[in-house]
């Protein structure tokens, strides 16, 4: 059993933050793979349901940001679980605004979620860094986070959320690396080949490669003259000057 903890503030003022990009993503994936309905309980919103073999917990800490802990402090020992089975998404400011990174262990960075969890349960939980991207100026930080993602911003949220929620059963199998790089293809798909040939008059790297050969250079200094340099035109041409 996994607990996928989503962190965020209680309430609808904050609903569209990008601090709240943790519920957002734990909601996306009880939406996605059918979980059952919330219920409230260890000061948390909560849903059960599989990724795979996997059962997994969601679960929002209501209790503000920093005081998540406790939920998942609660929720853990409810289960008899250990930090390896607990699984957060967050917002990061030091990520850009559209790349998702995985880690187990490590600081808060200054994340007053992070830091209460680590206060309840200890560091060695896996972390699901949603990138938010950092606004520039320190003193635009407290804004930035608690505020909407912009209207610009939407379809892509969308898109990310998307492949959270798609690839989640990597994270129950304990794949971290796999997660990441499904994900990250879901966001920025390889671009297509067309399957075609060169468009006629396209040059290739092999035509450019030839022509700055030494051959191609030394026959275009020198081309060949033909064996005749003049057809029977030229030569009645002069005979009609000799003429004259």
């Amino acid at each position: 059993m996994l607990l996928f903890v989503g962190l965020g503030n209680p309430g609808d003022k904050f609903k569209g933050h990008r601090h709240n990009v943790g519920f957002m993503a734990v909601d996306e994936i009880v939406r996605r793979h059918n979980f059952l309905p919330e219920k409230s309980r260890w000061q948390a919103l909560t849903s059960e349901g599989r990724l795979g073999t996997e059962k997994v917990i969601a679960v929002k800490p209501q209790t503000f940001m920093n005081l998540s802990g406790q939920a998942v402090g609660e929720a853990m020992r409810f289960f008899k679980l250990t930090p390896a089975d607990v699984v957060v998404f967050y917002d990061e400011l030091d990520l850009a605004f559209g790349k998702v990174k995985v880690k187990v262990g490590g600081g808060a960075a200054g994340h007053n979620g992070i830091r209460s969890i680590t206060q309840h349960i200890g560091p060695d939980f896996t972390r699901v860094r949603i990138g938010i991207g950092h606004p520039g100026d320190k003193s635009r930080v407290h804004g930035h986070v608690l505020g909407d993602f912009a209207k610009a911003e939407q379809a892509e949220l969308e898109k990310i959320l998307d492949a959270i929620a798609r690839e989640a059963a990597w994270l129950a199998q304990g794949d971290n690396p796999r997660f990441m790089t499904e994900v990250s293809r879901h966001i920025n798909p390889p671009r297509p080949s067309t399957g075609k040939g060169k468009p006629e008059g396209e040059a290739t790297g092999e035509d450019e490669k030839a022509a700055r050969s030494p051959v191609t250079r030394s026959l275009a200094a020198n081309p060949a003259k033909p064996k005749n340099n003049e057809g029977p035109m030229a030569e009645a041409l002069r005979a009609l000057k000799k003429e004259d």
